[in-house]
């Protein structure tokens, strides 16, 4: 995430603005966002004369996308700094520059261990979809709900619609658990073979 990046940067104005951004997003809850955006910004914009109206999937997806990208970026920036400084001065004394360094050396092997906590985060942005039901987004949580409205039979309904998402974080945390295994150097690394030692003429 450029955000995770920009919060490292060494300008003043790029790191504060990219802080203030992940504070509001982490620290306000998911539903309060979803109004804001949903409700709140076309009333901002009609205030200055403007017609305008958000469509339920674009507020759905504008709202979950700034959120997790919030969370993202903290992910990234701690897994930038999770890399030994000494990587970056190795780099630097081949002649790479920033972003050479960036690219070929940092991050690489940031990105394998941004793997186990990016899998969470996906993970709870499909939990937190269900939440968009709140604007009348007919995603699965409303689609149960409308269901239920119907035929008043709620805990089968809502069973259902919990194991289907259950079924798809599982799907999901096997997929990051493959990555993880394909990226992790250790199990890419060929294993030794050893070799019969031939015996001495002189033993």
């Amino acid at each position: 995430s450029l955000i995770g990046v920009g919060r490292l940067s060494s300008n003043r104005a790029v790191s504060l603005l990219a802080r203030v951004y992940i504070d509001f997003f982490r620290g306000t809850p998911l539903l309060v966002q979803i109004f804001m955006i949903y409700f709140g910004l076309p009333a901002l914009i009609q205030g200055f004369g403007l017609d305008f109206t958000f469509d339920r999937l674009a507020a759905a997806v504008l709202a979950l996308s700034l959120n997790s990208a919030a969370y993202i970026a903290e992910i990234v920036r701690a897994g930038i700094q999770s890399i030994d400084p000494g990587q970056k001065e190795a780099a630097q004394a081949l002649g790479m520059d920033a972003t050479q360094t960036m690219q070929y050396v940092i991050f690489p092997q940031a990105v394998r261990r941004m793997i186990p906590p990016l899998g969470n985060e996906f993970i709870t942005m499909l939990k937190d979809t269900s939440l968009v039901a709140v604007i009348g987004f007919e995603e699965l949580f409303r689609r149960g709900q409308l269901i239920v409205a119907g035929n008043y039979r709620a805990f089968e309904i809502y069973a259902a619609v919990a194991l289907v998402y259950l079924t798809l974080t599982l799907l999901s945390s096997q997929v990051f658990s493959f990555l993880e295994r394909w990226l992790n150097p250790v199990r890419q690394a060929p294993k030794p073979t050893l070799e019969p030692v031939p015996l001495s003429r002189y033993s």
